[in-house]
């Protein structure tokens, strides 16, 4: 695998890091951001710059106003767009607007993507993908699929809870999962304003990096006509894997860029404090944390890289991306970890971007499924002789 930057990537990349460092970082103290994840005024004004310096969606193929990035080229990218907790917002490459645009670009059908794509693309809307339930539904075994799809003419009328659904709140559609009897798991489109859709409330979070935050959704008896079936009745969860096992790759590429972040913070700080007669990076502990961070980001960087080549080559990816998802999200957690310890009392306040970064870390662990399921089925697996072929 050949990892070396074209002249174009090259530029790319350094163009999204000029960006992002000269013109997003001063605004992570806009005071329009909330614990629900940056304002919508604050959305649009990020979008705005993002479209002015030509970097809005970058992922979107070139027929839908994108750049039409290839994993490996959004591995540069995204990284460094997640330096800065506003970068993925700015950008358009917060999930789960990210991996909804991958989805419909794959499954929508002409009329679906020009109506709900397309304005997706252009940063002028946002989406929501409710497929998480409450127990006993769906949660990391979506075999336990509650919210149900009746089929009535030619409409569907959709029944059932969503629950810690991601940007739900200001969304302009929803990709919704559902049971249809004898069928099996399916995908419907919907506008948010339909009748039958209700945003029950927002839920409290560790997190405060998503626009919109996570809501609880009710549908009841929400008609959806049968020409907003995204892709084919009974294929929800072939189609929720075209989405997730890349979805899953591009959560690691944001949250390098924000564990390079805190980790650019504390070796700063341990050039500039000192303690006990010398600097803090002069102490052996110190010192060993700084090592440990750069061995955790590149092996990070180095398994994103694999998978995202592999995927490019045409690979499912499915077992790489489960394995790097739990590499990444651990080894990220203890980066920005180590930072907190380094930065001492900065690194529990607001006087350090480390705290926040921390606090959104955290449910890396969990979202796109918790390293402890991945484990299984990778274990699963491995065990029975189907693990990756080199």
């Amino acid at each position: 695998m050949n990892f070396d930057l074209t002249p174009r990537l090259r530029d790319l990349r350094d163009r999204t890091r000029r960006f992002i460092r000269e013109e997003i970082v001063p605004m992570e103290a806009d005071a329009r951001q909330t614990a629900h994840g940056p304002s919508e005024s604050l959305r649009a004004d990020l979008i705005a710059r993002a479209r002015v310096a030509g970097l809005l969606t970058p992922h979107a193929s070139r027929e839908m106003g994108g750049l039409g990035l290839s994993h490996l080229e959004k591995a540069m990218v995204f990284e460094e767009a997640g330096y800065s907790r506003l970068g993925p917002v700015a950008l358009n490459i917060h999930a789960p607007d990210e991996g909804n645009v991958h989805l419909l670009e794959q499954v929508a059908t002409h009329a679906q993507a020009e109506r709900w794509l397309r304005p997706l693309v252009e940063g002028r809307t946002r989406s929501c993908f409710a497929m998480t339930e409450p127990a006993p539904g769906a949660g990391s075994d979506p075999s336990m699929l509650a919210t149900v799809a009746v089929r009535e003419g030619e409409h569907y009328l959709i029944t059932g809870t969503k629950w810690f659904i991601t940007g739900a709140e200001g969304a302009a559609f929803a990709i919704i999962m559902a049971l249809v009897e004898d069928q099996g798991a399916t995908m419907f489109l919907s506008d948010m304003d339909s009748p039958g859709i209700r945003l029950v409330r927002q839920m409290d979070a560790l997190d405060s990096c998503f626009t919109g935050g996570h809501g609880v959704l009710q549908f009841d008896q929400l008609r959806v006509p049968a020409s907003s079936v995204l892709g084919e009745v009974g294929k929800g969860f072939k189609y929720a894997q075209v989405r997730l096992a890349p979805a899953r790759l591009t959560h690691c590429m944001r949250w390098l860029g924000q564990a390079r972040r805190a980790h650019d913070i504390a070796l700063a700080y341990a050039r500039d404090r000192e303690a006990f007669g010398k600097r803090l990076g002069e102490h052996q502990a110190v010192s060993f944390a700084l090592a440990d961070n750069d061995m955790d980001l590149q092996t990070t960087r180095l398994h994103i890289w694999h998978t995202a080549a592999l995927l490019d080559g045409g690979r499912h990816g499915g077992f790489e991306s489960s394995r790097t998802k739990v590499v990444a999200s651990e080894a990220l957690w203890r980066v920005v970890d180590r930072c907190v310890q380094m930065l001492g009392g900065r690194g529990v306040t607001g006087e350090s971007e480390v705290m926040r970064i921390f606090a959104d870390m955290r449910a890396f662990r969990i979202y796109d499924g918790p390293s402890e399921v991945h484990r299984h089925s990778l274990g699963g697996k491995i065990f029975a002789g189907r693990g990756p072929t080199d």
